[in-house]
């Protein structure tokens, strides 16, 4: 008796988490241009959970009450959304001062890992020839999108560790704002990278520095993204 009421509480507890957690649906858009943003990442902190936002900027992520969504997109500033409620919401991103992830020069971004840190979206993200459904579906799509903005994420994290401020400051005689001016106008794709050996990346940083020197001075910072 004792066994059957313990097995009905785990199970009354399973069903009023699984009720608590359900879709919450929005849409995200830039500040100031209501323009609607598609590929901004959003991630619950609190369950782990991911999703991305569609071509109209609409986006929809299992949460509940009370957790945390951080929205994040090249270019644009992240934000954090507490959630009170599970009502629709309107997320709005301000736009970067300077160039794409100028931001991050500094920052010590840690190794990552996407396979290990969300297998259920590659598993999600899989087309199987005899089952039609994982052609179309919904969560099969957004599965494959998330793979690529990962994939896009693990390269940029590849080329801060490769060239890196401490690095490139050790080849180049500038500092503080100035190195991270001259890192940002000339940050290497990550093909580049890929390409070319630690030899090859040296003359490539000489090289640019001889370039900005040859820039005017008004030239030597990246130029504000166009409102």
């Amino acid at each position: 008796m004792k066994k059957i009421l313990f097995a009905s509480i785990i199970l009354s507890f399973m069903a009023s988490a699984a009720w608590a957690q359900s879709t919450l649906k929005g849409t995200v858009s830039e500040e100031g241009t209501n323009t609607k943003l598609s590929d901004v990442f959003i991630r619950d902190i609190n369950s782990r959970e991911v999703s991305i936002t569609d071509k109209k900027g609409n986006f929809t992520i299992r949460a509940a009450a009370g957790h945390t969504l951080i929205f994040n997109s090249p270019g644009y500033k992240s934000d954090t959304l507490y959630l009170v409620d599970m009502a629709p919401k309107k997320v709005n991103l301000a736009t970067q001062s300077i160039t794409l992830r100028a931001v991050n020069i500094t920052a010590t971004r840690t190794e990552f890992n996407p396979r290990a840190e969300y297998p259920e979206v590659y598993e999600k993200s899989k087309v199987y020839v005899m089952s039609p459904s994982t052609w179309f579906s919904g969560e099969g799509r957004k599965a494959r999108r998330l793979k690529k903005y990962f994939q896009h994420e693990a390269e940029q994290r590849a080329i801060d560790a490769a060239f890196s401020p401490g690095y490139v400051g050790s080849l180049v005689p500038l500092k503080g704002t100035e190195l991270e001016n001259f890192m940002t106008l000339y940050r290497p794709s990550y093909s580049f990278l890929r390409s070319n050996n630690r030899e090859s990346i040296v003359a490539y940083i000489n090289d640019s520095y001889t370039k900005y020197q040859a820039l005017p001075p008004d030239k030597r910072a990246p130029q504000p993204l166009k409102q």
